[in-house]
């Protein structure tokens, strides 16, 4: 569970992409002479970052490497920012990033997985640990969702912030109203 005032004071959700929007997973290969990189991303996670936006979160990717895999599904999916630092240092793009946009610490929530993450974990306002993080990260995060990164853990993630935000139900009422399924109710029970 993730504590309503804190959620409510969101401006800014950043997340790691290896480990947290994929499985940890790359496939690597050539095609001609031509290299090439494959990632999974999970379906789910991009409708859950289409609701953290439309509830007007500015949503980030931060990633420890460069990869046109990451960037091509981050355009898809109209990402705010994509930070991708073949250093790994992540708390000082992300401490510039927030900075420029006037945010404050406890402003923004973070998604993360490895060890990578924990210094920009210990300075968020909502840190969060996918499933299959290792245990420092589950041990600095608040919470822990109960998927792995890769099968869904973002769009937990973003049902789990905008319920404590109390607009989950509106914004689905809202997303099927702009899809033309004005039929369904997201609020009623099943």
């Amino acid at each position: 569970m993730i504590d309503a005032s804190l959620a409510r004071g969101l401006k800014l959700v950043g997340f790691d992409v290896d480990g947290v929007l994929t499985d940890n997973g790359v496939y690597l290969g050539m095609v001609g002479d031509h290299p090439v990189e494959f990632k999974r991303f999970h379906i789910q996670d991009g409708l859950g970052i289409r609701l953290l936006k439309t509830a007007g979160l500015v949503v980030v990717w931060v990633s420890g490497r460069e990869s046109a895999a990451t960037a091509l599904r981050a355009r898809e999916l109209a990402v705010d920012e994509l930070i991708q630092d073949p250093s790994a240092r992540k708390l000082p793009v992300f401490e510039a990033l927030r900075e420029r946009r006037g945010l404050t610490w406890e402003e923004c929530a973070f998604v993360g997985d490895d060890l990578a993450d924990l210094p920009l974990l210990a300075r968020v306002g909502l840190p969060i640990a996918v499933a299959n993080a290792v245990a420092e990260v589950k041990a600095a995060a608040r919470a822990v969702t109960t998927v792995p990164g890769g099968q869904g853990a973002v769009r937990e993630v973003a049902e789990l912030i905008l319920q404590a935000r109390g607009e989950w139900h509106d914004l689905l009422s809202q997303y099927f109203v702009e899809r033309g399924d004005v039929a369904y109710r997201a609020d009623r029970s099943r």
